[in-house]
């Protein structure tokens, strides 16, 4: 049987104790994370061996025996233990991206953790949770914490992960298996050019066009941000007003984050509904943001989120989401003959093809191209790269051609 995992949030609302209580628990999972990145790195200096049950032996076990380090008693072992394992877990993806064996990105070095982070969490097993029949969340050594039950949770879930936002609010996120749920299968198939102006321009087989909206969710609220942040610098540094202020940004940020986050769940559920397949172009993001004039405006759009909500979805639902590569030519390439223009800068968004004539509007032209590529694709088992027919012109097919506007 496969099962697909997933993560189901929801805000909980502990009192004034178990806020406290709550707040030792960050700190001593901090502060065990640290002292086994510390444990592994003197035994690297040291030329010694050190397993991971050593490790969690010396921070855990016989830490607890320490005047020093007796106040880890006071919080649930299993919290501190998972803080342990997470050490080890970073290592071995740095490990594994220094070897190669990982994918993605290179994974730096594990870092110490601060307490000045606005963000902390731990996480706890089963053996660690429980929820009552009051609907209570159980927390070993915390009590029962109220929650808000926004949805039902569909199956057991295996673990929680207790969070506090740079806003001050708490929230549980468990983590629990599904079983697909396959759409009937139907015979459309889209594809999507990301852009800044519009979200997403979407073509389909069936000859449709649909723009997705950008909501500009941080911009809506940017010159309010500016403001907070001009009278926060203006606070004295560890005083009560400069905290206060920096809640108040926080909040807005917390606010950005779940429109733009609920925006982006909607329109990506629509989309793997109403197709069978959806074609993306692999727009190297990381790369792009290094453009200072267009960062902001790249954050705000989300496009990683996108992507990945769309493959997400399509795992639980059973669509497909292919990816086109980030060097195709789709927005140069005529659609109706498949002339290829050499030189297309970004500031032109409609263009005549020399060719054929054709009046083109650049996003939904680039995606009929990536509609027509992801479906070659597709059909190609062997993974054989696929151009449409191309024209007479010849042209470097070997620039950049992702859009941003």
């Amino acid at each position: 049987m496969i099962f697909v995992r997933a993560r189901y949030r929801y805000r909980i609302e502990p009192t004034q104790s178990q806020r406290a209580m709550l707040a030792r628990t960050f700190g001593c999972c901090r502060v065990v994370f640290n002292d086994a990145i510390r444990a592994r790195q003197d035994a690297r200096s040291s030329g010694a061996k050190l397993s991971s049950t050593d490790v969690q032996r010396r921070v855990i076990t016989q830490a607890k025996t320490c005047e020093s380090r007796s106040w880890l008693a006071e919080v649930a072992s299993v919290a501190l233990v998972q803080s342990v394992r997470d050490a080890q877990r970073a290592y071995a993806n740095f490990f594994d991206s220094v070897q190669g064996k990982r994918r993605g990105r290179k994974v730096g070095r594990p870092r110490f953790k601060s307490g000045k982070d606005n963000r902390q969490s731990f996480r706890l097993t089963r053996n660690g949770f429980g929820i009552r029949a009051n609907g209570r969340l159980y927390l070993a050594k915390i009590g029962e914490v109220a929650v808000r039950w926004s949805r039902d949770l569909p199956s057991q879930p295996s673990s929680v992960t207790i969070i506090r936002e740079p806003d001050g609010h708490h929230y549980a996120s468990f983590v629990i298996e599904l079983h697909p749920t396959p759409f009937p299968a139907i015979e459309s198939e889209a594809a999507i050019d990301l852009g800044i102006t519009r979200l997403a321009t979407v073509a389909d087989t069936n000859g449709q066009r649909r723009d997705i909206p950008n909501p500009r969710s941080l911009q809506r609220v940017q010159r309010k941000i500016a403001r907070l942040e001009r009278e926060r610098a203006r606070r004295k540094q560890g005083s009560r007003n400069r905290a206060r202020t920096r809640r108040k940004v926080a909040l807005l940020h917390g606010k950005v984050a779940r429109t733009r986050r609920d925006h982006l769940h909607k329109q990506a559920l629509t989309l793997i509904r109403e197709n069978q397949a959806v074609h993306v172009e692999d727009l190297n993001v990381a790369g792009m943001l290094r453009n200072r004039r267009l960062a902001r405006a790249i954050s705000d759009v989300a496009w990683a989120q996108f992507v990945q909500l769309l493959e997400e979805k399509a795992s639980c639902y059973g669509r497909t989401v292919t990816k086109v590569s980030r060097w195709f030519p789709s927005s140069k390439i005529c659609s109706s003959c498949g002339y290829l223009m050499q030189d297309l800068p970004l500031k032109i968004r409609e263009w005549n093809c020399p060719q054929c004539a054709t009046v083109h509007d650049r996003d939904y032209n680039a995606a009929l191209n990536i509609l027509a590529a992801g479906r070659a694709e597709r059909r190609n088992a062997c993974g054989a790269q696929v151009r449409p027919p191309s024209g007479e012109a010849q042209g470097d097919e070997t620039g950049s051609t992702s859009d941003v506007a």
